[in-house]
């Protein structure tokens, strides 16, 4: 099977370092007195204020580690990977054009909205596609007696 584009498997260990380095990141930030500077009436006049520059690349950390998380290739890619995988991001778009319609309509606040759609698609992907992979090796660790 010819495989379309996918990360070598390392990028996944890549991926979770980043997910993981964001988040005392983000937390150092917020208690620096970083927060979230789209929050800010002045954002939009000064695009280059520290605040702003720390929250695009904090944000850009998570987007990059979650991206190469949900698209690093498996150790064995067979056609049952690729069915589970399209499965999975179906169900990750169902669910994230579920809440951000709902958002929508209930909040209101775009800038947030924005954000959660940003991680959203890519944390329901990483989540179903996960799962979908120990349901399918449970059983041949059940008999292996793992």
């Amino acid at each position: 099977m010819k495989s379309g584009f996918l990360f070598p498997y390392w990028f996944r260990f890549l991926g979770w370092g980043c997910v993981i380095a964001h988040v005392p990141l983000s937390v150092i930030g917020r208690s620096q007195g970083m927060t979230n500077a789209l929050d800010q009436p002045t954002a939009a006049q000064n695009l280059f204020n520290s605040e702003h520059l720390f929250f695009i690349a904090t944000a850009l950390l998570m987007t990059l580690g979650l991206f190469f998380v949900a698209f690093a290739r498996e150790k064995i890619e067979d056609e049952q990977i690729w069915q589970l995988r399209l499965n999975s991001l179906r169900w990750a778009i169902y669910i994230n054009y579920s809440i951000l319609l709902v958002s929508l309509v209930a909040i209101g606040d775009t800038v947030h909205i924005l954000e959660l759609n940003l991680w959203v698609p890519l944390l329901f992907f990483i989540i179903r596609f996960r799962w979908l992979i120990y349901r399918l090796n449970r059983p041949a660790n059940e008999t292996a007696g793992l």
